[in-house]
């Protein structure tokens, strides 16, 4: 069952994956280096994660053929979207809480790998009304 302490718990281990890699390539490489990278930390550390999910988009009861992809979808309730670029922009925001929306998942991490530091710049991590409505523990 998915708690708000089994996210967080998540959530500390895939910020640490991120360090990780960054401490490792450090900045100013392409976005799928550091995906790839990523999937190897992941499995590293039993992570179970999907990468590159379609996402399903509906309308009028019918699921729509787009290539809708999201970077990462963690233990069926975390997003990551990646990416590493100079400056973050709100439209990357919108676009993880899209994701979150469609998948149901409670909680997303946006990472930019294009920083010094992963902790203090590179990650921002959103909640949704899905998370409110889980257990503490």
């Amino acid at each position: 069952m998915v708690t708000r302490k089994y996210l967080d718990d998540l959530t500390y281990e895939v910020i640490g994956s991120a360090i990780q890699v960054h401490k490792a390539m450090g900045r100013g490489l392409l976005e799928s280096v550091y995906h790839e990278c990523l999937k190897e930390e992941f499995t590293h550390r039993k992570i179970n994660f999907i990468t590159e999910m379609r996402i399903p988009i509906e309308y009028r009861n019918k699921i729509l053929d787009i290539d809708f992809r999201c970077d990462f979808y963690i233990e069926r309730c975390l997003v990551i979207e990646l990416k590493a670029v100079q400056e973050m922009s709100s439209v990357f925001e919108a676009q993880l809480l899209t994701y979150m929306k469609l998948l149901k998942a409670p909680k997303g991490i946006l990472i930019n790998f294009n920083c010094s530091n992963i902790f203090n710049e590179g990650q921002k991590t959103f909640v949704n009304e899905y998370f409110s409505v889980l257990p503490e523990f």
